[in-house]
């Protein structure tokens, strides 16, 4: 068959140990491509979509899986054929597995396996749902398997996990992270504590000191509790057979959890861990977990206002200010520790500005607007900001390759010229579909109509707060140059 009558399809690669696939990535992609010539269809390097270490029980971390999935339901699909090695490869668990291929197959595109074709009719049809529950199968009780020598690892104080702060793996055993000096900080946030230093005060201290968690955060008050919680530091291995990692936070007597001698070298002594423990005890008794959760709505702005410097969300704060008993609101990461920008504001003048922000914006018609999230059941909208963020980290993997001298220069340059255009269109089709989309005349009739309600009296906060969040995405707070920037949802 001639090239230029080749139709186009697309190929799905992906790979969660290359000890268990049969071909490797390249070798699946060879016979997937030679497989599709046989059926008249070409697969461009551009349709092409590989997920490379992550299990395929979910959906949910497979960036292009979602890409290709997104692709195939737009109104105009480059291609109407999905490749796979294997059925395993699309998906092991069967509930999504139909839910997605009959999802495409309303769109006119079928998922092809290249090693187990499958006849046609309702023959085919029974075939390929006892080839998915057998993967299924086979992924549930190698879950179980993994589990269960896990378990038998920890029982012979083993580590089963990778090393917590303060430790380095090395023979398969712990050891202290001295030459780094994570081993000492470990030791200083034991002392610290058990001479009465808070944990937020800790977290800020290291914070400023330039340290981060092992996966590069600012270290937050929660994080400095688990340290002073996990019984490595006292030469101990913890393990939950059940998986749950929540029970793994609590104490030594959890009767959940296993805690058994390791084989490394603790970092505190037992007298100092039995310290820290009770004065934990006696904090979590004086205030009880969620004690301040069940509040009502006090305001009309909660959940809505953002720190310019971290993201975090702007709360009430048990501060007040001066006589006069105003209540202030503060970044809840400060208040943790993580964020060292203070973006304290009284309620009055946060809601002050606000208003006469958005009475702005109601009267020039001029809005910055963001585009909602799709619903995980409204299956014909594209989450474009999705896939920009995809693109994103696929830059960001390129130009990590290209340090690493794994790519020339020049592959760098023409990788980064191909992303780059990608994410300026994903872009612009975004903002096309936002204007196309908004009626602004309506659009205004809308905030104008909230504006009108949130200003009565007789309205409560709890009232004015939730209409508020039907139109207002955040509302971020500078600080610095006392800006209030308001978001507004794409309505």
């Amino acid at each position: 068959m001639e090239k230029d009558l080749l139709r186009i399809g697309s190929a799905y690669i992906r790979v969660s140990d290359e000890r268990q696939d049969e071909y490797s990535p390249d070798s699946q992609l060879k016979k997937i491509r030679e497989y599709a010539a046989k059926d008249g269809y070409m697969i461009p390097d551009e349709f092409v979509f590989y997920d490379d270490g992550i299990s395929g029980k979910s959906t949910k971390k497979r960036n292009d899986f979602n890409r290709m999935i997104a692709i195939a339901k737009e109104k105009n699909h480059p291609f109407d054929r999905i490749y796979v090695w294997k059925f395993s490869r699309f998906a092991r668990n069967q509930e999504e597995s139909m839910v997605y291929k009959n999802l495409l197959r309303k769109k006119g595109v079928t998922v092809i396996s290249v090693s187990e074709p499958i006849p046609e009719g309702h023959f085919g049809s029974l075939i390929e749902r006892i080839i998915e529950w057998t993967d299924e199968y086979y992924l549930v009780n190698l879950g179980a398997e993994v589990t269960r020598g896990m378990t038998e690892k920890a029982s012979r104080g083993e580590p089963t996990c990778a090393p917590p702060f303060g430790y380095i793996m090395r023979d398969k055993k712990y050891y202290p992270d001295e030459e780094s000096g994570k081993a000492n900080i470990v030791r200083e946030v034991f002392t610290l504590f058990s001479n009465g230093v808070g944990q937020r005060e800790i977290a800020i201290i290291l914070g400023q000191r330039g340290v981060r968690t092992k996966y590069g955060n600012m270290p937050k008050n929660r994080w400095i509790e688990y340290m002073l919680r996990n019984p490595c530091y006292i030469g101990m291995i913890r393990w939950t057979p059940d998986g749950t990692r929540s029970v793994s936070k609590g104490k030594l007597d959890n009767e959940n959890i296993m805690i058994v001698p390791g084989g490394h070298e603790p970092l505190i002594s037992q007298d100092l861990w039995d310290k820290v423990q009770k004065m934990i005890d006696a904090q979590k008794k004086a205030y009880p977990k969620y004690a301040r959760r069940e509040q009502p709505v006090q305001y009309m702005l909660k959940g809505l206002v953002r720190c310019s410097s971290c993201g975090g969300t702007i709360a009430m704060s048990s501060a007040v200010s001066g006589k006069s008993k105003v209540r202030t609101l503060q970044c809840c990461n400060y208040s943790k520790g993580s964020c060292h920008t203070s973006h304290s504001i009284t309620m009055p003048r946060l809601e002050a500005a606000f208003m006469e922000g958005i009475r702005q914006a109601v009267e020039g018609k001029q809005f910055t607007i963001s585009p909602r999230v799709p619903k995980k059941q409204d299956q014909n909208i594209i989450d474009f900001d999705k896939l920009i963020a995809v693109e994103e980290r696929r830059l960001k993997r390129a130009k990590e390759a290209y340090l690493a001298e794994i790519d020339t220069i020049e592959q760098y340059g023409q990788n980064k010229k191909e992303i780059t255009a990608r994410i300026d269109d994903l872009i612009a089709r975004r903002d096309k579909e936002i204007v196309e989309k908004i009626n602004m005349d309506e659009f205004t009739k809308k905030v104008a109509g909230i504006v009108e309600f949130i200003e009565r009296e007789d309205v409560t906060d709890q009232a004015k707060n939730e209409a508020l969040h039907t139109i207002i995405e955040k509302i971020v707070f500078e600080k610095a140059k006392g800006n209030l920037a308001i978001f507004f949802h794409d309505l």
